[in-house]
């Protein structure tokens, strides 16, 4: 039987021009970690599988659940990563002396053996940022200005949405329904299988009139639970009215879960309109950071998915400026070509026939061609064409470098 090479399911090549797009959008998204003063971090793509396992009782989170397994040939129990926040308990157990606070970005891939469909992949890159050791909501503030920052630029209108853990944990129990992990992980499924399938599966943990109450109890306004005292709603009136100062809207949705278990305070999705999944999520993980120190230390983050943010992406990516033609003058066009590289101004270099090359450059919609002959030299003077009307100009060599720096 002959192989015929092909992709695995749920994985995908990025060719141009959509990998130029990507390396746009992914240049803005560092560009705002930066400008709010996080710091890069590097992890490694494999953890030991018993580092990667949920640290509640009973079932673990789908997340987890959905890790890529693997044995070295040590037969050590090994992981690909399902996302990059749990690497922060190991990072602090081998650092435990980083200065605290510690705003870390990271952008990486991370794998999940999940169902695959349109924008579901089983390896994509996440965009991450962390704020370790502040407890105070201004964080949990900051991380979603950055995102909000980020979604401007790239022309995307968002839906920041908000609920709190702790708010959560205390609606289910003042319905008298005691598994509130389990009841939390049902809710979690609503906008998958639907109301009714999620009010059938919570029939083993509370009878029919405790989840009808617990459904109106969901349907209330923020008012009603911070007027009555819920533990939690008072942090998320906190995270509204912090908002403000960076002119965030936030719509609270008391059925918003986060399918991750170490979330423990504000927790946060967003969306776009007409997209079921949200493009990006987090919130307030103050148990995970410091549980092999012993230790609490607060936590926030949030993390997005590079190819969703690039799927809605309204930007241009940046392209070649030029294509440099050598019509038999190639010392000369590869020392024109130095100096516009010198100069940050991106060119490819192309020797042979001139139709051939000009082809290449509408293919690639390179906006310009330059040719290099032996009568521009001769006259210091080149041929500068403009691929989108055709349109041809002899300019010096000064001329030419003050077009192309445009």
């Amino acid at each position: 039987m002959i192989f015929e090479p092909e992709k695995v399911k749920g994985f995908q090549d990025i060719l141009p021009p959509e990998s130029l797009k990507r390396e746009k959008v992914k240049s803005v998204i560092e560009k705002y970690f930066k400008l709010y003063g996080f710091l890069p971090v590097e992890t490694p793509t494999i953890e030991y599988d018993e580092l990667m396992r949920s640290d509640t009782l009973g079932k673990e989170d789908e997340v987890i659940s959905d890790r890529f397994r693997l044995k070295d040939k040590g037969n050590r129990n090994l992981g690909l990563r399902y996302e990059l926040t749990f690497q922060l308990k190991r990072i602090f157990k081998q650092n435990p002396n980083i200065k605290l606070p510690f705003k870390k970005y990271q952008i990486g891939k991370i794998f999940r053996d999940e169902p695959t469909g349109p924008g579901r992949f089983r390896e994509f890159t996440q965009c991450d940022i962390d704020i370790v050791g502040d407890s105070s909501i201004k964080s949990d503030v900051e991380c979603l200005a950055v995102f909000s920052d980020i979604l401007k630029e790239l022309k995307i209108q968002p839906e920041i949405q908000i609920n709190n853990r702790k708010l959560l944990g205390a609606i289910i129990e003042s319905v008298k329904i005691h598994d509130k992990s389990e009841v939390m992980r049902e809710l979690d499924k609503i906008e998958k299988i639907g109301e009714d399938s999620v009010k059938a599966n919570l029939r083993k943990y509370a009878n029919a009139n405790q989840i009808l109450t617990l459904f109106k109890m969901l349907e209330k306004p923020l008012d009603f639970f911070t007027k009555n005292l819920f533990d939690g709603s008072e942090e998320i009136k906190e995270l509204e009215d912090v908002g403000k100062n960076y002119g965030l809207k936030l719509k609270f949705n008391p059925f918003m879960i986060r399918g991750l278990g170490y979330y423990t305070g504000n927790i946060f999705e967003v969306k776009v309109e007409n997209k079921k999944d949200s493009i990006g999520g987090g919130g307030r993980y103050d148990d995970l950071v410091g549980k092999y120190l012993n230790r609490k230390i607060p936590a926030v983050g949030i993390s997005f998915g590079l190819e969703r943010i690039t799927e809605l992406a309204n930007i241009e990516p940046k392209k070649t400026k030029v294509t440099l033609i050598s019509l038999n003058q190639d010392k000369e066009t590869i020392k024109l070509a130095r100096k516009l590289r010198k100069l940050e101004i991106s060119c490819n270099v192309m020797f042979g026939k001139p139709g051939k090359a000009l082809d290449y450059t509408n293919s690639l919609e390179i906006p310009y061609a330059i040719f290099i002959g032996e009568e521009e030299i001769k006259n210091k003077k080149f041929k500068l064409k403009e691929m989108s009307s055709g349109n041809e100009k002899l300019l010096t060599e000064k001329q030419l470098l003050n077009k192309l720096r445009k």
